[in-house]
């Protein structure tokens, strides 16, 4: 599970919503994992991610972009699981 959650780090951080580039997301990327992974909802999980962005850098990320994150996620925790 642990390869898992690298993969989805790596993921969250190369998303770069601002354009700051992957190395800039460490706090970000962890805190989205762990959302995603209690989480089964995309909908939900796209909220918090939109939420996470908002509290640390003060801009809103569109939701449709956040859900698409969202999806792809689970695909990967679905995949890597066996829930």
């Amino acid at each position: 599970m642990d390869n898992v959650y690298a993969q989805m780090v790596e993921i969250v951080k190369e998303w770069d919503p601002f354009g700051y580039g992957s190395d800039f997301y460490e706090t970000e990327a962890v805190d989205v994992v762990q959302i995603a992974d209690s989480f089964d909802d995309a909908d939900y999980i796209s909220r918090k991610i939109q939420h996470v962005y908002f509290m640390s850098f003060e801009e809103v990320v569109a939701i449709e972009k956040c859900k698409q994150l969202a999806e792809r996620l689970l695909s990967i925790k679905n995949a890597g699981s066996c829930r």
